[in-house]
């Protein structure tokens, strides 16, 4: 069994994600674009004939800014990937992007930089979501319980979560279409939302509570597109008793019991896929990310509740980059890729290096030097130029500094004493 830990806004340290839930021990559940790994299986392969020589190293790249600028290709991104698939080197694409499944993700990026790429070379923002799938038991698990997913275009993260087996699963614009007194600021937006709302599968029960439309988890699956109402349905869960559609919890506020009495009363998780602040677009300066929002509902829950000044947190899990887990779940994965690519002949040749090439000082410089590698492999960051990071002194200090990604890679072969350099 192998036990998953995802890391808080408020700490680097690893935590396991169904502590925050108030229980243990989340067994690792296979999903659908891979199968389950662990640290044994990568250790008894079937060995593979090959007489290329085994690299010790592996990369990991950021896409937007880093490969992608706007959807458009970054120059020396395609003959880079393409070269270390020549040559056999393992390599992720690691990203705190989202919002598709990673098939449709990949295929897409395959396509913008002409380099043959599938599903197990990419790891999005909320790709652990999956795990949560199954839980370590059959009490725990969120498959069948009604969870709500916010963010992304359209209800296409309603349907990445349902591709996870996900079964019953609500987006704030169903919500809205059923009641759309919840929030009568979005009306003008109502032909949009009506294009893919579903009905409701409970209704918000007024009169009866207990009857309500209950939600047993929250999950920000991608950059929301409408903060107002997804901020106004988020904190109508959070205020909420057993997280019932249309109540407020009587223990908000009671001095008496933990945390002020809020999230104290079987309201959902929250869960946020994404910590960047900033991320970079097609306009010349970056862009808000997730961590805008996210940033934006702290502030709206402590005008609320009082916050941080009164002793009052808002109880969250933060994934993707930087925190622990999500490299954990990256190295894995290159794990698994060295194996497709080499057989057990790669354990004779342990994995040493890793090179994160990144865009975003507080993101991917931050998690690579931060990293503490289970297996002893060393990351090293590569900060490009060519995103978010545009000059003088990064709040985290990468071990080089590079134009763009293809003298990144080159620097990092040459550091390896790699044949290709």
């Amino acid at each position: 069994m192998t036990y998953i830990s995802f890391c808080t806004h408020s700490t680097m340290r690893s935590q396991t994600i169904w502590r925050s839930f108030g229980l243990l021990q989340l067994q690792r559940q296979s999903i659908s674009y891979r199968k389950p790994i662990t640290y044994r299986a990568l250790q008894t392969a079937s060995p593979i004939a090959t007489s290329r020589p085994i690299p010790n190293f592996a990369f990991a790249f950021d896409i937007d800014g880093v490969l992608l600028r706007a959807s458009k290709p970054i120059p020396g991104a395609a003959d880079s990937l393409a070269l270390l698939k020549e040559q056999g080197i393992p390599f992720i694409l690691l990203t705190n992007g989202g919002g598709k499944h990673e098939t449709e993700r990949v295929a897409e990026i395959s396509e913008k930089l002409g380099v043959p790429l599938d599903a197990t070379d990419i790891v999005q923002s909320h790709s652990p979501f999956a795990e949560l799938v199954k839980g370590s038991d059959e009490s725990n698990a969120l498959e069948h319980k009604c969870v709500l997913v916010a963010g992304g275009d359209g209800d296409n993260c309603r349907r990445v979560a349902e591709q996870y087996g996900f079964k019953n699963v609500v987006t704030p614009a169903d919500i809205l279409m059923a009641y759309p007194a919840v929030w009568p600021f979005s009306k003008n937006f109502s032909d949009y939302y009506k294009k893919f709302a579903r009905p409701l599968p409970t209704p918000i029960n007024f009169k009866d509570p207990s009857k309500s439309l209950k939600i047993d988890a929250v999950f920000v699956f991608n950059d929301p597109r409408d903060w107002a109402l997804d901020t106004q349905v988020i904190m109508d869960l959070l205020l909420s008793s057993q997280g019932r559609m249309g109540t407020l919890s009587k223990k908000n506020g009671r001095f008496d019991l933990p945390n002020h009495g809020y999230q104290q009363d079987g309201q959902p998780h929250l869960y946020f896929s994404n910590p960047d602040l900033w991320w970079a677009a097609a306009y010349p300066l970056p862009r808000l990310g997730q961590g805008g929002f996210r940033e934006a509902l702290e502030g709206v829950w402590a005008a609320t509740t009082g916050g941080p000044s009164k002793g009052i947190e808002l109880k969250k899990t933060v994934i993707g980059k930087p925190y622990q887990f999500t490299y954990e779940f990256a190295e894995r994965q290159l794990l698994q890729n060295r194996l497709r690519t080499f057989g057990s002949s790669a354990n004779f040749t342990p994995l040493e290096n890793v090179y994160m090439v990144g865009d975003n000082p507080e993101s991917d410089i931050r998690g690579a030097n931060s990293y503490r590698s289970e297996i002893g492999s060393s990351w090293h960051s590569i900060l490009v130029r060519t995103g978010v990071y545009s000059g003088g002194e990064p709040a985290w200090i990468p071990q080089t500094i590079a134009d763009d990604v293809h003298k990144g890679v080159q620097w990092a072969l040459k550091r390896s004493s790699w044949p290709a350099a």
